[in-house]
C-alpha cells in the first residue's frame, strides 16, 4: 500500500514537471523576439530549444535527472526571464495610471 502511494505521488510530480515545462514553453513562444534583446536575456530561439527539450524529456524519457534539469530551466525562465520580458513589453501587471488611482479615477486625498 505504501509503495502504491509513493508511485501515485511520483506520477503527480512527473505531471507537475510536465505542466511547468509546457507553460514555460508557451510563455516563451508567445513573447516577442525583440523583448528578449531589450531585456538583455538569451535569444528567443535559445529558450524555445531548452524548454522544448524539457517538454520532450518529460514526455518521452522518464529519467528523473533529465527531468530535474528541465524543471530548473523552466523555473529559471519563469522567475527570471518572464518578469524581465513583461517589464520590457509594458505588461508589468498594472493597467496604466498612477499607483494612487482608485477604481473611479485618481485619489487626491480629499482635496
Amino acid at each position: 500500500m505504501l509503495l502504491s502511494a509513493f508511485g501515485s505521488l511520483l506520477q503527480l510530480l512527473y505531471l507537475a514537471m510536465l505542466v511547468l515545462a509546457v507553460v514555460a514553453f508557451v510563455f516563451a513562444a508567445t513573447a516577442r523576439e525583440d523583448a528578449y534583446r531589450a531585456a538583455d536575456k538569451k535569444k528567443k530561439s535559445f529558450w524555445l530549444i531548452i524548454l522544448g527539450i524539457a517538454v520532450a524529456v518529460n514526455l518521452l524519457i522518464p529519467m528523473l535527472f533529465l527531468q530535474l534539469a528541465g524543471v530548473v530551466a523552466s523555473i529559471v525562465f519563469m522567475v527570471d526571464v518572464r518578469p524581465a520580458l513583461k517589464a520590457v513589453s509594458g505588461g508589468g501587471g498594472r493597467r496604466g495610471g498612477s499607483s494612487s488611482d482608485g477604481p473611479y479615477g485618481p485619489y487626491n486625498g480629499g482635496r
